[in-house]
């Protein structure tokens, strides 16, 4: 029976190969289709398999773990998850504002104002184009916290966090940034580099996102610890403490990540757009003195497969299409120019010069 991939149940059964669009084989005759088959489906485009209805190929799906997967945009996501998304970075936008007034922010707030957002997005599966789309220059620093804090959700997922921790660290990442609160606007949005004096005045928004979240929540609490930790990184060269890869918590690890993420690729006032295998090449050279290795190499191994399909340019002027991604050589995927395949793996001489989102 021909079904569609987004109709698949845990358990069934391939009752032919399956390939992708560009004939490459993703999976073979008899194969049990569970989470990591049916992300590979996805991953590759394939819309319709076929499956056998015999008896004998039904299996027992083993225990749901409800993780988002990352695989193409539902058409209809940008008309109604974009209100809420600016619903949501109005409400982050008033925690800030209460924060500063009151020198606290209620917890049952900042719950009510991130969750619709977190309930409705982890249905989605594509992060990056999400998060391209939803992307604007406004508000910055009310767009990142939301950000921060649906990719610290992620992240979390993909470390192995269950789901309720997974939402705790969500929030965490939420509330990362609301020291800023502190820090006039016109040192947050100027459109030039910051001056010495200016810069120190913005290494105290972790000490003062401490302070406001141990007066709400209390000192030791998850997202009181990751507002003061998420600069800290683990060479001892961050703020405010200088700490080192162990003294800092494993969620200001995660944190700290996706904040850079979320920075790199954002449109400021004084910074274009990043390309996005750029960001993600940094990551990963930070990884091996300032990020977490374990932490950062996950979320690029996540990431990496949103870039199937998408059109690129190689250094050579070259354009072609992501076929596949390697799952060690982050940067080096299968790409298809006309009717040929390069594997960058093998081929050393080709490099990706640009992803078009």
């Amino acid at each position: 029976m021909r079904i569609y991939v987004a109709d698949l149940k845990d358990g069934d059964k391939l009752a032919q190969d399956a390939f992708n669009l560009h004939g490459l084989h993703v999976l073979s005759k008899g194969t049990a289709l569970f989470e990591k088959e049916i992300t590979l489906l996805l991953q590759h485009r394939v819309e319709y398999v076929d499956i056998d209805t015999s008896a004998a190929a039904v299996q027992q799906a083993p225990a749901k773990t409800d993780r988002p997967l990352e695989a193409e945009l539902n058409p209809k996501w940008l008309t109604t998850m974009e209100p809420l998304y600016q619903e949501v970075v109005q409400g982050c936008e008033q925690l800030f504002k209460e924060a500063f007034q009151t020198g606290k922010i209620e917890q049952s707030a900042a719950a009510a104002t991130f969750q619709p957002l977190l309930d409705n997005f982890k249905l989605e599966r594509d992060v990056v184009s999400m998060l391209l789309l939803l992307n604007t220059k406004d508000d910055y620093t009310y767009q990142h916290s939301v950000q921060v804090g649906m990719l610290s959700y992620y992240l979390a997922y993909w470390l192995g966090y269950d789901e309720q921790e997974a939402v705790q660290i969500g929030q965490a990442g939420f509330l990362h940034d609301i020291g800023k609160c502190n820090i006039t606007d016109d040192i947050l949005n100027k459109p030039s580099q910051l001056s010495y004096e200016e810069f120190e005045l913005i290494k105290k928004h972790p000490v003062h996102g401490h302070t406001i979240l141990s007066n709400s929540i209390g000192p030791d609490s998850l997202a009181a610890i990751v507002a003061l930790q998420h600069h800290e990184r683990i060479n001892g060269s961050g703020y405010p403490y200088g700490l080192r890869d162990n003294e800092i918590h494993p969620v200001s690890k995660i944190v700290a990540v996706a904040d850079i993420y979320s920075a790199m690729i954002s449109t400021r006032v004084y910074q274009q757009k990043r390309d996005l295998l750029y960001v993600l090449k940094e990551l990963y050279k930070m990884s091996f003195t300032e990020l977490d290795a374990n932490t950062t190499h996950t979320f690029i191994k996540h990431m990496i497969p949103n870039f199937i399909g998408k059109r690129v340019e190689l250094q050579s002027g070259e354009m072609g299409t992501i076929i596949m991604t390697h799952p060690s050589e982050f940067f080096r995927p299968l790409v298809q120019i006309d009717d040929t395949f390069i594997d960058l793996s093998q081929e050393r001489s080709y490099e990706v010069k640009h992803v078009f989102m």
